[in-house]
């Protein structure tokens, strides 16, 4: 082949060739701007507004000569959670023990009463209304009964329990009732045993619903457990942040109770921050609610 030749094949080729940069349809371009503006705003917005309370309450002070003891500026509130810091800390420790514990008993308890609810519909009529009352019953009210029979940390452990526990049952328990009929047909033709119908049907159906319920209960447990520690009011090396909210109080310590309440909102965000992301991880490849959607 002469040079003339393949110089010919060459420009045939580049003139063949798809052009490298394709046109962006206008309703895509719009969908991807959209995008990009929303994700900006889920962090920008709260932060703007967080700025602006801020600004507007140090300002409040100031302008109208409030006395620290009665609202402390921002900075104090910043300075004496610096000063505080170890104090606030342990506490801080102290509460997440008992939120946590509660929490894993409440996802024992609800996740092993939602399924035998499944299983026996007699047990579910006998045991659900008291699921119910201790629902509906405020544990402020239970919870100076509740210490006097028992010691105090199991007693605090036990009224967040209660707090924690109704939303892991009800959204569980309605989750594996609520499997699609149609499949439960097929495990029905097949034969399916009871538990391979719990185990590849029911639990899978449930883990969204269980999900949803663990976002709540971990908030709840954190409330939970404050709201016991009011209730105990015991001092000493075991102390929650309860404990020192009230002391603080006590003492009109306003600034250290701004930034034991502080920690208390700023662990009730982590908590379902983190129960968000795990509840993400789990349904983001399969389960409608994570799947991203194009808007």
């Amino acid at each position: 082949m002469s040079a003339i030749q393949e110089r010919q094949i060459q420009d045939d080729l580049a003139k063949t060739t798809l052009p490298k940069t394709l046109p962006i349809d206008p309703e895509e371009a719009a969908r991807q701007r959209r995008r990009r503006n929303d994700k900006l705003g889920s962090w920008l917005l709260p932060v703007v507004v967080c700025a602006v309370t801020i600004f507007a309450w140090d300002r409040i002070v100031v302008l109208n000569e409030i006395p620290h003891y009665i609202l402390p500026r921002p900075g104090r509130v910043l300075e004496t959670l610096w000063v505080d810091w170890p104090t606030l800390v342990q506490s801080l420790l102290v509460t997440l023990k008992v939120a946590g514990a509660a929490l894993f008993a409440a996802i024992v308890g609800g996740v092993g009463l939602a399924v035998l609810f499944t299983q026996s519909r007699w047990l579910e009529m006998a045991l659900y209304p008291y699921a119910v009352i201790l629902q509906v019953t405020p544990v402020i009210s239970i919870a100076p009964l509740i210490l006097i029979y028992m010691d105090t940390i199991p007693a605090i452990i036990l009224c967040a329990w209660i707090v924690a526990f109704f939303p892991i049952l009800s959204n569980t328990t309605l989750g594996l009732n609520s499997a699609d009929h149609n499949l439960r047909d097929l495990f029905t033709i097949y034969k399916a045993s009871r538990w391979q119908r719990l185990r590849f049907l029911q639990l899978p159906s449930a883990l969204p619903y269980f999900l949803g319920g663990l976002r709540i209960a971990g908030g709840l447990s954190l409330i939970g457990a404050v709201v016991a520690e009011f209730a105990a009011g015991t001092g000493g090396l075991g102390s929650g942040l309860a404990f020192r909210i009230l002391e603080a109080g006590y003492r009109l310590n306003i600034p250290r109770m701004f930034a034991a309440l502080f920690l208390i909102a700023a662990t009730g965000v982590v908590i379902y921050a983190l129960t968000s992301f795990i509840s993400h991880m789990l349904l983001r490849r399969w389960h409608e609610s994570a799947v991203k959607r194009e808007g």
